[in-house]
């Protein structure tokens, strides 16, 4: 099977955008409150820039999801990296509708993780859903998440406070 993820670029801004704009609205019950220029291609290069400079930093991990054609469906980021004590990463991701209920997600939550763990040397990765987020949870056991709380309140998605699962993943031996 090819691989899913692949480091992000610059380059994949129009294919995000297109992504993003066609799902907006599939998308936005899951999401921050967005601002226009998000669903651009100026957009989204600004954001990968960003991603890739928390790369460069040492604080985040940011990938494309593939398909078997080997076409961009989606992103994959390892946010919010913290080392010492901690050694943690918040995952977070998206997957264009039309590449739903095809396994993308789970394989590159999976090698996300494995990146995390293998390259990265992070000890956990922890990561939330909004309580009613059935298929994200699904990804989530489907890699060994297991879930360890309620957080009220947690993030605002789609302009309000919502509360969300909280889910873990111990790096192996761990």
């Amino acid at each position: 099977m090819p691989t899913r993820i692949r480091l992000l670029d610059t380059s994949d801004a129009e294919a995000l955008a297109a992504q993003l704009s066609q799902d907006r609205a599939r998308l936005r019950p899951y999401e921050p409150t967005r601002p226009e220029s998000w669903f651009t291609v100026d957009g989204q290069r600004q954001a990968a820039r960003a991603k890739l400079e928390a790369w460069e930093a040492g604080t985040g991990a940011p990938f494309v999801i593939l398909d078997d054609a080997e076409e961009v469906v989606g992103a994959m980021y390892l946010n919010d990296v913290v080392r010492g004590a901690f050694q943690n990463a918040h995952p977070g991701y998206w997957l264009a509708g039309h590449a739903t209920g095809r396994g993308y997600a789970s394989q590159a939550l999976g090698e996300a993780a494995g990146f995390a763990f293998h390259v990265l040397g992070l000890h956990r990765l922890q990561a939330a859903t909004l309580l009613d987020n059935v298929a994200s949870q699904r990804v989530l056991a489907a890699c060994g998440f297991t879930q360890v709380g309620v957080a009220p309140g947690y993030l605002q998605i789609d302009g309000a406070w919502r509360d969300h699962r909280l889910y873990q993943l111990l790096a192996p031996g761990g």
